[in-house]
């Protein structure tokens, strides 16, 4: 008998040292569900000392709004009852002695001593599993900076909508003007930003629709249930006057605007890609068309998104082939009628479609990325026919060549220019470059610096279609324009419309008032000439002088010798 208590000594001598390096806390209790056993890892757990603990209801390691269901369920089990939890792992919410509630994780066995049953756990705080599972969590499925459901959640949700057969409105869009406020206050600004915005677009919505955030300044918002243009439309118009209210940040007063595209199901698509993909076509229109509106999804667009697919697709091949060519319109003196200079006009000869115009690829070439080799290309071969035609009896004739965006952004227009007047010897007169309105509204900053150093080397500097846009009259205060083009819209309106005079008009006006040159486009009738050469515009270029043609054509009509072909369009870099 003496040995077996010995042995029973030795044994609780070995699983008290055990309990007391576990780092999980053990806890034993008797039938009447009193406790027996705290090791250390309890009292740090828990916050009470052993000699605390030890003698209590087990119901103290619970909320009181729990208590008394634990002790009475180990009871019930000692006097015979089924036991439920025996054996398993289970969490539950556990009580600090401060009051503090956090979970943990809890093993319970039993066993008989002196013929009673006792009880033993073997407890974990899983506070910090639970914490990296949220984390993990919100890494799989919300967007880190807004905290908004993220590209995931958002195909998933759409996926379930659409899979239902129910109706759902789709709209994205993004902020106009973000990337200005990145560029010149900073990221972390341009962050404050991105968290106002999602809060006010949140403000607009119902509880069960979700706003998403794509990525950069995308987002997206999922209406359930809606699929009517109007009651959508409403929707978006809320959404832009929101999204153009000022916001403080840090003592400066921001504002952006947006632009947004719209899908609606089962009318435009029946699955999570073709209506995120139809509202981007129609956002792609929205900002297209001047920014800070809506545009619903047509099947237009993607028929056009098709064909600038394709024409990017073969965009590479008339590259590397030389399929681009130059046609010239000329641009007479409306006083007299003499020649003094044309506009460069890029053309596609196609090996399958023939003679393209520009409108048929200039947005694809525009939009990728041989878009500045062939601008690049385009201002070599102009400057190097002019220089042929300077030397063939136009001694001071001017070559017109419009500049594309990606020759603007990439950062070296000047140099770009000054190193091709050089290259092929044409005096900086003898070129001036054309610029548009979107090529100003997009890039600002970097076109005027560039523009100035142009200016002052002796480049002249037109603005192509001035009238038709939102460029406002302070652009004729900071930029160092030479000339004013007229859009051809308003000379062909001027002869019937009194609106379109008076427009005609006041840009002559301007020119005057700002010591520019004014040339009219679309001149194609006497009557139209005669008008203009009245009311004072200097220049001119149409079909009455010339329709766009091939450099040989040009040279013949105005008695020039024929001039050295043309170097084929480059291989992009």
């Amino acid at each position: 008998m003496r040995r077996l208590e010995v042995a029973q000594r030795a044994s609780q001598s070995r699983f008290v040292q055990i309990a007391s390096t576990s780092p999980d806390g053990i806890i034993c209790a008797d039938a009447k569900g009193h406790i027996t056993f705290w090791n250390d890892a309890a009292e740090q757990m828990f916050g009470y000392t052993a000699a605390e603990a030890v003698g209590q209801p087990i119901d103290l390691i619970v909320p009181e709004r729990m208590r008394g269901g634990h002790g009475g369920g180990l009871r019930r089990v000692a006097g015979g009852g089924k036991p439920r939890l025996l054996g398993k792992t289970i969490e539950l919410p556990a009580r600090h002695k401060d009051g503090t509630e956090f979970p943990i994780e809890l093993s319970l066995s039993r066993w008989q001593e002196e013929g009673r049953a006792a009880f033993g756990s073997i407890v974990r705080d899983i506070r910090e599993r639970h914490a990296n599972e949220e984390r993990l969590f919100r890494l799989a499925h919300l967007d880190p900076l807004t905290e908004l459901p993220n590209r995931a959640v958002l195909r998933e949700r759409l996926t379930e909508i659409v899979t239902a057969a129910r109706a759902v409105s789709v709209l994205m869009f993004d902020l106009d003007g973000f990337k200005e406020i990145n560029d010149i206050h900073g990221h972390a600004t341009g962050d404050a930003a991105l968290k106002a915005m999602a809060a006010r677009l949140l403000a607009c919505v119902r509880p069960i629709d979700t706003v998403s955030r794509l990525g950069g300044d995308e987002f997206v918002l999922l209406m359930p249930d809606i699929a009517d243009p109007l009651r959508t439309a409403e929707v978006a118009d809320t959404i832009i006057a929101t999204v153009a209210e000022p916001f403080e940040h840090e003592g400066q007063t921001l504002r952006l605007s947006t632009s947004v595209g719209i899908a609606l199901a089962p009318t435009h698509g029946e699955s999570a890609d073709d209506l995120l993909s139809c509202a981007d076509l129609a956002l792609y229109q929205a900002k297209a068309a001047g920014r800070h509106c809506h545009r619903l999804f047509t099947p237009v667009l993607r028929q056009q998104a098709q064909r600038l697919h394709t024409c990017r697709d073969e965009m590479g091949r008339a590259v590397e082939h030389g399929e681009f060519v130059l046609f010239y319109q000329p641009q007479v003196r409306l006083s007299d009628g003499a020649l003094v200079g044309a506009e460069a006009l890029i053309r596609w000869q196609h090996p399958e479609r023939g003679l393209l115009a520009p409108a048929a690829f200039l947005d694809a070439l525009d939009t990728s990325r041989y878009a500045a080799p062939v601008g690049d290309w385009v201002l070599r071969t102009a400057c190097e026919q002019a220089v042929a035609w300077r030397n063939a009896g136009a001694p001071e004739f001017r070559m017109g060549v419009n500049l594309c965006s990606a020759q603007v952004q990439r950062g070296d227009l000047a140099e770009t220019v000054q190193a091709t007047l050089s290259d092929t010897g044409l005096p900086a007169a003898g070129l001036e470059v054309e610029i548009t309105e979107n090529i100003v509204l997009r890039h600002d900053a970097e076109v005027i610096a560039a523009l100035h150093t142009l200016h002052e080397a002796g480049v002249g500097i037109a603005f192509d279609d001035y009238g038709t846009g939102y460029a406002s009259l302070s652009l004729l205060k900071r930029f160092p324009l030479t000339r004013l083009k007229i859009d051809r819209s308003f000379v062909t309106g001027m002869l019937a419309s009194h609106q379109d005079v008076t427009i005609v008009r006041a840009i002559l006006q301007l020119g005057r008032g700002f010591d520019l040159a004014v040339i009219a486009e679309g001149i194609e009738t006497e009557a139209e000439y005669t008008r203009l050469r009245e009311k004072g515009c200097q220049e001119g270029q149409g079909y009455l002088f010339g329709k766009p043609m091939p450099a040989d054509v040009f040279a013949a009509r105005f008695g020039l010798a024929k001039e050295q072909e043309p170097d084929a369009t480059p291989a992009a870099a």
